[in-house]
């Protein structure tokens, strides 16, 4: 799936626990990455800038191979 502006994403489990970008972080993801719909504000090279439409959380970058098409 090609993520482009606009488009409902979530966080995939494997690829984010065990990337680089998780050793420079806490590594205690919370559930809503991986089970609800989040909003592509933004893409700069190989990260986009997610919203998370049903928490009230600051955005996120995320490599794009972390994300995949949210359906449900």
């Amino acid at each position: 799936m090609p993520v482009k502006k606009g488009s409902f994403v979530r966080a995939i489990r494997e690829k984010l626990e065990n990337s680089v970008e998780a050793t420079a972080s806490d590594q205690r993801f919370s559930s809503y990455l991986f089970e609800s719909k989040g909003e592509v504000l933004d893409l700069r090279g190989d990260y986009a800038l997610v919203k998370w439409c049903q928490v009230p959380t600051p955005n996120i970058w995320l490599r794009l191979d972390q994300l995949e098409e949210f359906s449900g």
